[in-house]
């Protein structure tokens, strides 16, 4: 992010620092988000869309490995996971969302009510965060499979992920420590 080490920073320039990381966390959440509303989502299900979804979940897990190596790396590890999280958990969110809507628009009876794109969304954030008011179910086999696919990987999301980005932050900070002090000998 930055040739200066953190500690050389002055206070302004550490808030500009975390400013930055909070912004491109933001530009990052607000381009997954328009891409998945401006994606055409209304095709019908077929081996090439099941593809995708495979070929998205690699994607997403590909971003998380690239984001830790980056973490492990950097002289700012804290923002840079902030911007890691932010980035793999509203691209998870937006492929799960896309397939719900996939799946709604080809199998309209496949959910307790017709999803819109918001809907499918919705419905995304309350499965991944385990709330499940249960005013949108899954009701077909695909669906319900679907849905459990994003039990799973929501779980793993959040104890494999957390522990590897906590993990990649850790290294990071004993790595600038230890240089701090080879820098003051």
């Amino acid at each position: 992010m930055t040739a200066k080490r953190y500690s050389e920073l002055t206070p302004a320039g550490r808030r500009r620092l975390a400013a930055s990381a909070v912004l491109r966390s933001a530009a990052a959440v607000v381009l997954f988000l328009a891409g998945y509303y401006s994606l055409p989502l209304d095709r019908p299900l077929d081996p090439a869309g099941w593809l995708v979804f495979g070929v998205g979940l690699l994607v997403v897990a590909a971003v998380i490995a690239w984001e830790v190596r980056a973490i492990a790396r950097s002289h700012l590890p804290r923002l840079r996971a902030l911007l890691a999280v932010a980035t793999g958990l509203t691209l998870l969110i937006t492929l799960y969302a896309s397939a719900y809507s996939v799946i709604a628009v080809d199998r309209p009876d496949s959910f307790s009510e017709e999803l819109s794109r918001t809907d499918a969304l919705y419905f995304t954030v309350t499965v991944f965060a385990t709330v499940g008011f249960g005013d949108i179910a899954p009701r077909t086999d695909l669906a319900r499979v679907v849905t459990i696919t994003q039990m799973l990987v929501g779980l793993i999301a959040l104890g494999l992920v957390a522990k590897i980005l906590l993990g990649a932050v850790d290294v990071a900070v004993r790595r600038r420590a230890t240089d701090e002090e080879h820098l003051q000998r």
